[in-house]
């Protein structure tokens, strides 16, 4: 995998990518139309997160955006010419809801970590798309809302991304309001994990990304399906497949490498298996 590169001769491309130490950069870059979640878009970053899956070289993904906007949600001017369909958009509406949902549980199910890297703004599916990642990092400037209210049409599915990341009562505040949060909220609400200034954010995203991705990769997928599963059981179910989790991960070979080398005060060699 490695960085596309746009000419003069050639639309610019929808999305750029770079592998660089085992971490996958997936940057948006249609900020002419506010990076939004037009099918197309959501196509190229499905197909993106299926290839960076399937490679062993890469660890950890990120996904950012060009522009001021991070990502402004579902393309509007998409949905809106559906109207003109012969059943009203319904089919293309089912489709392109269906689309979404599938690419936010398709993040969560990946077995890699997937952190957002937001600049801007992120709106409606944007905000849908940072809560659905493991991780988020944000510039100082970066601000955060569900405003579908606004224009009568609720952000139902971002909700259930936003709902499972901050407190009922602070996400149905987003979702009622339709206002903007800052960063600074939004960390405070649990949306994001760090803040970061925009002049020094490639590098700390870059080395906080590469910490993660030095980790087994075998460790990490184990790691994440056991988090969201869990996170939908009953306690006493939780804590007996939890227990069992840990029991199957102790037979891996990195866990026995890992203990060893820990035991040994050395770093510990990885193969992922």
């Amino acid at each position: 995998m490695s960085e596309t590169v746009a000419n003069d001769q050639v639309e610019k491309p929808m999305l750029g990518t770079l592998l660089h130490g085992g971490v996958y950069r997936i940057v948006m870059q249609r900020p002419e139309r506010m990076n939004a979640l037009s099918s197309e878009m959501m196509s190229a970053l499905s197909g993106e997160l299926s290839r960076a899956a399937e490679d062993p070289a890469v660890r950890v993904i990120l996904i950012g955006s060009e522009g001021k906007v991070f990502c402004a949600g579902h393309d509007l001017k998409e949905l809106t010419a559906a109207r003109a369909e012969s059943d009203g958009g319904k089919a293309t509406y089912e489709r392109i809801m269906r689309q979404c949902s599938d690419l936010m549980q398709q993040i969560v199910r990946l077995p890699k970590p997937v952190i957002a890297v937001v600049t801007g703004v992120a709106t409606a599916a944007g905000c849908q798309l940072v809560a659905s990642c493991d991780l988020a990092i944000a510039t100082d400037t970066a601000t955060f809302c569900t405003p579908g209210v606004n224009i009568g049409l609720f952000c139902s599915t971002p909700m259930v991304a936003l709902s499972r990341n901050v407190a009922p009562k602070q996400a149905m505040e987003m979702l009622l309001t339709g206002e903007s949060i800052d960063a600074s909220t939004a960390k405070e609400f649990g949306l994001i994990n760090r803040i970061v200034p925009a002049d020094y954010l490639d590098q700390v995203v870059q080395k906080y990304a590469e910490v993660i991705a030095s980790k087994s990769a075998r460790t990490l997928k184990i790691g994440k399906e056991a988090f969201y599963r869990q996170l939908e059981m009953p306690l006493s179910d939780a804590y007996d497949f939890a227990a069992q989790t840990m029991v199957d991960n102790m037979l891996a070979r990195d866990a026995e490498e890992g203990i060893s080398a820990f035991l040994q005060k050395r770093k510990p060699e990885w193969t992922d298996s």
